[in-house]
Order: C-alpha cells, then structure tokens, then sequence
C-alpha cells in the first residue's frame, strides 16, 4: 500500500474509533438519562 493508502486508512479508522469513544462517553457519562426515556403503551385495538 502506498503512504497515502495508509494516511487515509489511519484518518479513515482514527476518526471513527473517535466518534465511537465520544459517544460511549456521552453515554456513560449524561446525568438522570433513565428519567429521560420515553415508550410508549401499547394498546390493541381489541383490548379496552
């Protein structure tokens, strides 16, 4: 591979290995988050 295969194979697996790591970190680190999900009840049209 030439060296400019392996610049944008590293900048390539660099910056999604980043985009995984912020987010994880987002993630693990957002306060209260479990009062933040939202579902909803399902309800079927048979069932009153």
């Amino acid at each position: 591979m030439t060296t400019a295969g392996w610049i944008i194979m590293a900048l390539s697996v660099g910056s999604v290995s980043l985009l995984l790591s912020w987010c994880i970190f987002k993630v693990m680190t957002t306060p209260d988050e479990t009062e933040h999900i939202h579902g909803f009840e399902q309800k079927t049209p048979d069932t009153k």
